[in-house]
């Protein structure tokens, strides 16, 4: 009688190949991020003249943006999200204590360097997302800071700079470039990249990379931690008063 031993499900390479699509999709988000980087001072005035305020055409311009580079990376991406969504429905406590945990070793990380330089610098990107916040209702903002964003740049950021790059370069620098990127993407092009304004974004890049790679490059489970990291953003910026927000804010060094 012999016995049977069930073996492992068998590696799926061709989720981790580049497709026509990936290459499509990063070519839309790397123009439109460029142009508004490069150009975008030059552009505000004539968005402010198609939008009844400069809050909507903040909104419409991000909406747009995310909405269309966001239907384009679930569309690339559904294989690899159809299996990490099977993959954490084998283990749902794990996903459910995991993800708040990775939140707060986040929170942890990111007070941890803060203090190490000496202080926080609120980056341009972080201080004209709270004053949008403060003019857009959330049931508005929740679809784009907490839902699709999220997704588009685990998408970038993770599956496609490690999850597909690390075949053909070195998962540690493919790492690297990641967290280096996610960081300089939320302030080039509206301010100085320096340390000060570049560091919270690292910190939060480099626990992002950790449970990718730490889950078995998981793009949900990175996605689900980057989400409930940017939904306590929006609850805490919309519990507290904008009188009180603002003298916060007149209170960074």
């Amino acid at each position: 009688m012999t016995t049977t031993h069930r073996r492992p499900p068998a590696p799926q390479p061709e989720l981790y190949r580049f497709s026509p699509l990936d290459f499509g999709t990063i070519g839309l988000y790397v123009a439109v991020a460029g142009l508004f980087a490069v150009a975008g001072e030059l552009l505000a005035p004539l968005l402010r003249q198609l939008a009844p305020s400069p809050a909507a055409a903040s909104y419409g311009v991000n909406l747009l943006f995310y909405g269309s580079v966001g239907i384009l990376a679930v569309i690339a991406a559904r294989r690899v999200i159809a299996r990490d969504l099977r993959v954490l429905a084998t283990r749902p406590w794990f996903t459910l204590m995991m993800v708040p945990a990775a939140v707060i070793a986040m929170m942890i990380l990111t007070a941890l360097v803060v203090a190490a330089a000496g202080g926080v610098q609120t980056s341009a990107n972080q201080a004209g997302l709270q004053d949008l916040m403060q003019q857009v209702p959330a049931w508005l903002m929740v679809p784009v800071v907490v839902i699709v964003g999220p997704f588009v740049e685990e998408y970038m950021f993770r599956h496609l700079l490690i999850g597909k790059l690390s075949r053909r370069v070195n998962i540690w620098v493919c790492c690297a470039l990641s967290v280096v990127l996610f960081a300089a993407l939320h302030i080039v092009g509206q301010e100085a990249i320096t340390l000060p304004a570049l560091l919270p974004y690292l910190a939060m890049g480099a626990t992002l990379v950790f449970v990718y790679v730490w889950t078995g490059k998981n793009l949900m489970f990175s996605y689900f931690v980057h989400a409930a990291k940017n939904l306590l953003a929006v609850i805490f910026i919309y519990a507290i008063p904008p009188e009180l927000f603002e003298q916060l804010q007149q209170a960074q060094p």
